[in-house]
């Protein structure tokens, strides 16, 4: 675990299998530039006052997908 502290491992089994061991971030530094994205924040305060909604089925519709 010390290790992993300072970068990101590969953990390896015996059949060949890999998993990789990395720190888990809490993005607050990421969510701190989010905030400060003054056009980002605006789109999402005139998208969050929005209050008519589209279907599942609508939406693919409107994409021209089916329902496979």
């Amino acid at each position: 675990m010390t290790e992993a502290r300072h970068q990101n491992l590969i953990l390896g089994t015996s059949d060949g299998v890999e998993f990789i061991l990395a720190e888990v971030n809490d993005f607050d530094p990421e969510i701190e530039l989010t905030r400060q994205n003054q056009e980002f924040m605006a789109f999402l305060d005139e998208r969050g006052k929005q209050t008519k909604t589209v279907s599942a089925a609508e939406a693919r519709a409107r994409l021209g997908l089916t329902n496979e």
